[in-house]
């Protein structure tokens, strides 16, 4: 399988083949966000102007098939917490929203649910023949919490079965550019109970460089998936910043990217 590039309009996006399900990985392509927002930023908490930031979430709804009200997202604090939505959850644009989590799931079709990244792990999850679908926010500290089995535990109380979840796991830091301190090794080791070989690269500065992508995508055979239904995005956010949100390369000077699933 593999990440294909698309278009529609103005907006370029990404999706997965192993996802048959309408969904996107958004781009900084395709907006009306001016300066350091340029173009496509899809956080309104960013310092963004709120109507160039709506007409973006416009344009992605859109491409989602819903109008700008229509869809459902998280609200997201670094946490494990997985909440079920329904129509009921459908988020007024630009509003606050009521809850706070980094992953959603659903079973109810035509209502499209959004996670939000710059530099984190988006992950889409979709059981086609029970019909359930996930979006997860996979910072690092969400990802070590368990928040996958979260996941694929909450699709599973809608009918799910995790043999038959497909998952795209998209564009976010690379094993290239992910350096860190010996918190997130160690935590990241008990997260996989020690399956950790080829994930860690020690540098001479006492720094490690982390592959997250891989360390989720090993978690999520963990918990039942079959490797052959996982597809890896190879990009990196920070390496290919002019086309996705990175914090790290812009030091926090961002907007935000958005990773939706929908229900036919």
């Amino acid at each position: 399988m593999a990440f294909v590039e698309e278009k529609q309009g103005e907006l370029v996006y990404m999706r997965s083949e192993v996802i048959r399900a309408r969904h996107a990985f958004t781009t900084r392509y395709g907006g009306v966000s001016k300066g350091e927002f340029s173009s496509l930023n899809l956080g309104s908490n960013r310092g963004d102007d709120p109507e160039a930031v709506r007409e973006n979430y416009r344009r992605v709804a859109e491409l989602a098939g819903v109008d700008i009200d229509g869809c459902a997202v998280t609200n997201q604090v670094h946490k494990n917490e997985v909440r079920i939505v329904t129509s009921a959850d459908r988020h007024i644009c630009m509003s606050k929203t009521p809850y706070e989590c980094d992953g959603i799931v659903t079973a109810e079709r035509n209502l499209p649910i959004f996670c939000f990244t710059a530099d984190c792990v988006p992950v889409l999850l979709w059981d086609s023949e029970n019909h359930a679908a996930a979006a997860v926010h996979c910072g690092w500290r969400s990802s070590v919490s368990d928040i996958l089995k979260n996941a694929v535990d909450k699709m599973e109380s809608l009918g799910a079965e995790a043999e038959n979840i497909c998952a795209a796991i998209g564009p976010a830091i690379g094993f290239c550019c992910f350096e860190t301190d010996d918190d997130v090794p160690a935590a990241v080791s008990e997260y996989l109970h020690g399956n950790t070989e080829g994930l860690f690269r020690k540098r001479d500065d006492g720094k490690t460089m982390v592959d997250l992508r891989e360390a989720n995508k090993r978690r999520l055979i963990e918990l039942g998936l079959k490797a052959e239904n996982i597809d890896v995005s190879e990009e990196c956010t920070m390496c290919s910043h002019e086309k996705y949100w990175s914090h790290r390369y812009t030091k926090g000077h961002r907007g935000s990217q958005a990773a939706f699933i929908v229900l036919d």
